[in-house]
This record gives structure tokens, C-alpha cells and sequence, in this order.
């Protein structure tokens, strides 16, 4: 099989901090970011051994003990009604046959164990397959090596290369296979760089084929950068876009392939034009029964200039500290004043469609440590609470810092599994803090006086506080800045409260955090699954006095679940995972299975091209027969070399 080397980076200009993926030989210098390793390395950006120096804690340190005072009914200044699938991902297309699978009948083990995970917690998830290669995809009926995706090299554009794609419906197929194990919710974008000859077929595929499972339509990526990327001229404006963007509207209106016309998503922003701007040509308004949300894109800052000289040089341990401080998220929050109280105003959710760490692939030290777990946590709730709907952290390929997970490339695959980075942590704890209730309002506390460095939120459901998220910034191995948290509740306390930590010894570790005890492990090391003992801390209260005493070490975060039900509805028992165990060329036999069966599987070649083996050392579990299975679960199967059947474990 064709080995795909897809380089995926961020490309940004300093003003609009845009994303685009760019191809090719490139590798990001990790410039003035620390360490003899940094300097030595040369594999890809995702598996980068750069460790950064922890910040040292604070002069002022802020108060190690302070109180939290929860209010229950009618409590004042919470958020709209959050779902817990708030926390998505938002997948670059060029590479959905690595991250998602081959075709519909070869799926990516992890991945599915990975969604699964967080419908365990927040009830479903959402996930994006765009970005800027979505622009010129396009669905053939097939490819000239039956791939169902591939790049056309040779018609490359963009200052950072970028290549056209052509795909087939089996990217479509794959994805609804995916929903019906994982209840994954889609969004996708009609490709905008030809509005004289609209390409439909992806919406009418993906509306047939995904049903109720396609919740988005984005129209256009970043159009402010189209100028300067070439593809519009240097005078193309707000009114432009909107007038193509009606231009579409009559094409789909046009389309009886397309049932449904009220799927779009608009204007997806980078930030060259303001909001206002767009919002003074009617857009929300002339477009309202078209549209399904107002969506932007944005990343708090870039490290462009290590990888193609353009913008200003920074340097992750430079850039270290502003991630490490609850001012990080209120600060992309403020670059959209009065957005989501507008898209609240014409009845559209406002949705954060892609952002991460820093486009151009993030920093080597920064974005795949555990302080990049604890600014996903805040940076999230800190949108929830300013009433966006969704948040979307972007998946590229190989040549990024800041993947959530990160499969290995196709030649390495029968010996390798997958990466999970900090992001992933990061969605875990946030679809546990809002349960999967679909009635989780948020609150800042601003706690601790307000101080930047020990954020902390109350969750509510129906007025009532069930969850408190704590987060803990400083890095600090002598304990002196690990904090006590008093928590007290209108009424009073419960006897206890239940607690679960994010931890790491600092904030500058890579890989190997642990949440409740478990972990994904270190790199090359996940079938998507957690390992470890579940550890769930008991912390008895006071209620005399009523009060909880909760402490957050330094660095770490607690989510602080005020009663069973809370508990229980963010992380409800057990989990259905998918495992499989294959026969590799390093780790022996662990399964044996009938030739003619096998002759009918991808795994005809032999061992040379032998892919997907996953769960090194694990022992098949006494499955669910095929009959009890859904008949979708042969999808998972189909295409490894020699597997065994799916478990349903916890």
C-alpha cells in the first residue's frame, strides 16, 4: 500500500493568525526552544522530544487557601445551556484516511475507542472534516489506485502548497460507519473556490449517507484570506462573500439531491475582517433559514516564522507563560465582542470551528505539555461560559506539535500505535465537567480573588451547582503552591464530595499525564483506550461548618462532583470499546484464524503490508458473537491482517 506522507501545518499572517495546511519536506525548527534533545531531533513534529523549563511560580504567589461560595437558584451571569459535546475536533481533510481509516471497511480501532470515550461522558461528539484542503475537494466516482482519497500534486496552490484533493464516497461511508458505533455528529464544508460551477455532490452524498449525523455545512473557509492567498482578487470583501455565499444558497435551493437547505455555516472567519463587518451586509439575517450557526476560526497566536520566515519569531519556552494563565482564553474570547449575544439575537448557535495552540503547528515543548492540557480545560470553559456552543481542536498530520491524537504512518502501523497528545486530556475532563445532560450552564468563579493563576468554574444544571472545575496553573515540586479550595453551598454541604485530578509533575511534561489515575501512556503506546486503576478521590465535608476542602496541586486540575448523580452522568458504566489483536512481525502470533477467511480480508500480501494491529499484550476477551453485534462492527474488522473478534470491555 502507498505510503501517504502528509505534512499538516498551520500557515498564519501575525494580523489574521489564519490556518491553511501546507505539504511537502517541510520540518518546524524548534528555534530557541530549549533543551541539547531539541537540537538533535529529527523525527516528526508530533513525536518531538522537546521539554521546555517550567515557569517558576509566581512573586506574589496568590493565596493558597481561598473560599467558594456556590449559590443555588437564581444564581446570575450563567451561560446559555451547554451540551456535553461542546469539546469537538476538527480533523484536516487530507487526512481523514489516517486518522478516520482506509475506506468503510477498514476504520481506525483508536479512533473509534477514542469518540467512544467521550459519548461515554458527554453523550456524543463532534467532529469537523475540513479546513482549507476542503476548498478544492473533490467526489469522484473513484481514484486511479482506489484509494478513496487522494492529492493531485501537480496542481498545488497557496504559499504553503497545498494540493487538490479528489475523494469518493467511501470518506462519507467511513464516517457514517463511525457514527453508528460512536454517535459522532459531522460537519464538512462545500468547497468554495469555484462559484461559477458549484460542487454539490459532497452535500448531497453526505445528506444522504450521514443523515441526522450531518450537523454542518461550513461555506468557505477563512474567506478574508482568500485575497492574499490568490484565489480572489485584492479587492474582495464582506460583500463579496456574502453575495457567493447567496450564489450557493440558489444552487442548493436548485438541487433536488439536497433535502435539506438549512445546513450552512457562515462566515468562518480568521480574522483579517471584523465580525461587525460581515454582520453589515445582512448575512445573519438575509440567510437565516440557510444557516445552522455563525462559526469563526482562530488561534491565539502562531509560530510561523520558524517554518516559512514570515511574521514575528516566538519561541514556545517565550510563549510558555501566556498559556499558563486564565487570561489566555478571556483574551480570544474578547477578539469577538458581542458575537455570540448577536448569533443568540437571530437564534443561531456561535461556534469556535477550529483553533488549537498556535497555527504553523503549534510550539515543541509547549503544545504537547501538560500546561497545554490545562489551557484546553480553561481556554474551553472560558468559551462555554462567553456562550459559544462548540469549540473544535484541530487535527493535522505528522508535522504538528499540537495533534489531540496522532496515528503513526502507514508503514509503521503493525508495530506502532497511536499518540494521544494533552488536547485529548483536555476534552475528557470538559465533557465530564458538563455531563452529558444537554442542561449544563457555566459560571466563572473568578476565585481566588480573580487570580489568573488558579482558575476555577461552577457547573449548574436547572439551578443547581453539581460540578466545580479547578485548575491549578503553577508548576511547583516543593508543594508550597498547591492551593485548598473552601467550598461551600447555599443550604449546606453534602457529607462528601467525589473528585477526580488531572495530574503531571509539571507543566512542562510530555506525555504520560494521568486523569483519575489512568493514562494513554507515552507516545506509540494507545489503542485509544485509558490503562491504570480508576482513581476517584472521596473528600468528606464539613457541614457544621459547611464547607469542603478541596486542594489542587501545582500544577493539576480537579473536577469536584457535588453528588452521585453528577458523577454518574459524566462518566457512566461501563464503556463500550472496540479491541483487536493482530498477528505483527514483532510480537508473535496471538491469534490464529481460518485462510479462506483471511484470503478474503486486506491481509492477502502477507505481513509486508500488514496494518492496524493494535493492544500489544493484550489476551482476546470473550466477545459478543457476530449475530449479537451490530452489522457495522464487520467495518472495524474487514481490513486488518489478521484480527481477532470485537470486545465489549470496560
Amino acid at each position: 500500500m502507498r505510503l501517504l506522507l502528509v505534512h499538516s501545518l498551520i500557515f498564519s499572517f501575525t494580523l489574521a493568525r489564519a490556518a491553511v495546511t501546507a505539504y511537502g519536506p517541510h520540518v518546524q525548527s524548534p528555534l530557541g526552544t530549549t533543551t541539547a534533545a531539541s537540537a538533535s531531533y529529527t523525527g516528526a513534529a508530533s513525536y518531538d522530544t522537546t521539554i521546555l523549563t517550567a515557569p517558576a511560580p509566581p512573586n506574589p504567589a496568590p493565596p493558597t487557601q481561598f473560599n467558594v461560595e456556590l449559590q443555588t437558584g437564581g444564581v446570575s451571569g450563567l451561560s446559555i445551556q451547554q451540551e456535553g459535546s461542546f469539546f469537538g475536533f476538527s480533523i484536516e481533510f487530507s487526512v481523514t484516511t489516517q486518522v478516520l481509516g482506509l475506506n468503510s471497511s477498514f476504520l481506525q480501532v483508536p479512533f473509534l475507542n477514542l469518540m467512544a470515550n467521550l459519548r461515554q461522558r458527554g453523550g456524543s461528539v463532534k467532529v469537523r472534516v475540513g479546513g482549507n484542503t476542503q476548498e478544492t475537494a473533490t467526489l469522484v466516482a473513484s481514484t486511479p489506485d482506489g484509494a478513496a482519497l487522494e492529492k493531485d500534486y501537480g496542481k498545488v496552490s497557496n504559499p504553503t502548497a497545498t494540493p487538490p484533493l479528489v475523494f469518493t464516497s467511501e470518506i462519507i461511508k467511513m464516517m457514517a460507519e463511525i457514527s453508528a458505533l460512536t454517535d459522532v455528529y459531522w460537519y464538512m464544508g462545500v468547497p468554495f473556490n469555484d462559484t461559477q460551477n458549484w460542487r454539490l455532490q459532497i452535500a448531497e452524498v453526505g445528506e444522504a449517507m450521514l443523515g441526522k449525523y450531518l450537523i454542518g455545512l461550513q461555506a468557505g473557509n477563512e474567506p478574508d484570506l482568500y485575497s492574499r492567498h490568490g484565489h480572489r482578487p485584492d479587492t474582495y470583501s464582506p460583500q463579496d462573500y456574502k453575495n457567493e455565499f447567496g450564489l450557493l444558497i440558489d444552487a442548493m435551493n436548485a438541487d433536488s439531491n439536497i433535502p435539506n437547505k438549512n445546513l450552512l455555516i457562515g462566515p468562518n472567519l480568521a480574522g483579517v475582517w471584523s465580525l461587525p463587518d460581515i454582520w453589515q451586509t445582512g448575512f445573519a439575517t438575509d440567510f437565516s433559514q440557510n444557516l445552522a450557526a455563525l462559526g469563526v476560526e482562530r488561534y491565539p497566536t502562531d509560530n510561523c516564522y520558524a517554518l516559512f520566515g514570515i511574521g514575528t519569531p516566538r519561541y514556545g519556552q517565550e510563549m510558555f507563560p501566556f498559556f499558563l494563565s486564565h487570561q489566555s482564553g478571556k483574551n480570544i474570547v474578547n477578539e469577538f465582542p458581542g458575537a455570540a449575544d448577536y448569533a443568540q439575537s437571530v437564534g443561531k448557535p456561535f461556534i469556535m470551528s477550529e483553533t488549537n495552540t498556535a497555527s504553523c503547528g503549534g510550539f515543541p515543548g509547549l503544545s504537547d505539555s501538560f500546561g497545554a492540557a490545562l489551557w484546553g480545560i480553561d481556554y474551553a470553559l472560558q468559551l462555554a461560559y462567553s456562550n459559544f456552543s462548540t469549540v473544535l481542536f484541530h487535527v493535522g498530520g505528522q508535522s504538528v506539535y499540537y495533534n489531540p491524537f496522532t496515528p503513526p504512518v502507514t508503514n509503521q502501523s503493525t508495530f506502532h500505535q497511536w499518540t494521544i497528545g494533552p488536547i485529548y486530556y483536555s476534552a475528557l475532563a470538559v465533557a465530564e465537567a458538563l455531563g452529558s445532560s444537554n442542561t449544563a450552564q457555566v459560571l466563572d468563579l473568578q476565585a481566588n480573588g480573580g487570580s489568573d493563576y488558579t482558575p476555577g468554574y461552577a457547573i449548574y444544571e436547572n439551578g443547581q451547582p453539581v460540578r466545580i472545575a479547578l485548575t491549578n496553573f503553577i508548576s511547583d515540586p516543593s508543594g508550597n503552591s498547591d492551593y485548598t479550595a473552601s467550598i461551600s453551598i447555599g443550604g449546606t454541604v453534602p457529607p462528601s464530595v467525589k473528585v477526580k485530578y488531572l495530574l503531571a509533575d509539571s507543566v512542562s511534561q510530555i506525555y504520560n499525564f494521568t486523569w483519575a489515575g489512568q493514562t494513554f501512556g507515552g507516545p506509540f503506546s494507545s489503542d485509544g483506550r485509558l490503562v491504570g486503576a480508576l482513581d476517584i478521590q472521596t473528600i468528606p465535608c464539613d457541614q457544621t461548618n459547611n464547607v469542603c476542602q478541596v486542594k489542587v496541586p501545582a500544577p493539576g486540575f480537579a473536577l469536584v462532583f457535588l453528588t452521585d448523580n453528577a458523577l454518574f452522568e459524566s462518566d457512566q458504566s461501563p464503556t463500550m470499546t472496540f479491541s483487536t489483536t493482530a498477528y505483527t512481525d514483532i510480537h508473535g502470533p496471538t491469534v490464529t484464524i481460518d485462510p479462506s477467511v483471511l484470503a478474503t480480508s486486506n491481509g492477502e500480501k502477507g505481513l509486508a503490508d500488514a496494518l492496524a494491529g493494535t493492544s500489544k499484550g493484550r489476551q482476546m476477551s470473550s466477545a459478543l458473537g457476530f449475530a449479537q453485534a451490530l452489522p457495522s462492527l464487520f467495518a472495524v474488522m474487514a481490513g486488518a491482517l489478521v484480527i481477532g473478534r470485537l470486545a465489549f470491555m470496560r
